[in-house]
């Protein structure tokens, strides 16, 4: 290690050793389209995301159809809108596991994930909104002598 005789030393050295941010690169398959995959809870979203119409397909099936509740249809499409590039991109996704509204949950993660590998300066703007964070809140396990995770048995006194 140098020696280190004033501050300035000190602060010369700090700059040569500082790591550069990462840079982030377009990651596509050999058809052109973007892949991520988006978890909520128990269920996991595989997603394809590539230059279109703006058709969303879920598990062979329209999004509308699938997600028939409007909520969770904008849960959805959140992250597209948040992007401004609501109909310039077709997106296929399959999931399982969990309930609808965390199959909801999962696709949203996985198109922002895929949004970012396809077009990397929307990262800031997905980033802002939350849709790169994956929830991490999860059901609680059932503890032993318990009902259910924490609620006790009805006392009864005789």
């Amino acid at each position: 290690m140098a020696d280190l005789n004033s501050l300035q030393d000190l602060g010369g050295t700090q700059a040569a050793t500082q790591p550069e941010a990462p840079v982030h690169v377009q990651k596509l398959d050999a058809h052109g389209r973007a892949y991520a995959t988006g978890k909520r809870k128990d269920a996991v979203a595989r997603v394809w995301v590539k230059p279109g119409s703006g058709k969303i397909t879920i598990n062979e099936r329209d999004f509308s159809e699938y997600f028939a509740r409007p909520v969770l249809q904008m849960v959805l499409r959140q992250p597209i809108v948040a992007a401004a590039r609501d109909g310039q991109f077709d997106i296929v996704a399959t999931v399982a596991g969990g309930g609808l509204s965390g199959q909801a949950g999962a696709v949203r993660h996985g198109i922002s994930r895929a949004l970012t590998y396809y077009e990397p300066g929307l990262r800031s703007v997905l980033k802002k909104g939350g849709f790169l964070t994956r929830d991490s809140r999860t059901v609680e396990r059932k503890k032993y002598g318990k009902a259910k995770a924490r609620r006790s048995f009805q006392f009864s006194k005789r």
